[in-house]
């Protein structure tokens, strides 16, 4: 997984496990997003929300990471997202739905 997994901060937290991997998908996949084909979504838990997304080409991971601005719709709401690098730990489990 090296170089092709992104950490995304800034999920409304209101938003279930399951819809916030639908939403994050929808929009990482898209060209205009800089994004590109994804491996996996994991919806971690946390106060901030927070995802870990694995793409299929690290070239991928770099773009997104290269875009400065990431915002993502939500019943009419927008949440600006933070992308940084990120490889999961060990230690993280995903939250899974309930």
């Amino acid at each position: 997984m090296a170089g092709r997994t992104v950490r995304v901060r800034g999920l409304p937290a209101e938003l279930p496990p399951d819809r916030a991997a639908d939403k994050l998908t929808i929009h990482f996949l898209r060209a205009r997003n800089g994004g590109g084909e994804i491996a996996e979504v994991r919806v971690l838990g946390g106060p901030r929300g927070c995802a870990l997304i694995t793409f299929e080409a690290p070239e991928v991971a770099r773009r997104i990471l290269e875009a400065k601005h990431h915002e993502l719709s939500v019943g009419g709401r927008k949440y600006r997202l933070e992308v940084t690098a990120a490889e999961p730990s060990p230690d993280e489990v995903p939250r899974r739905p309930r």
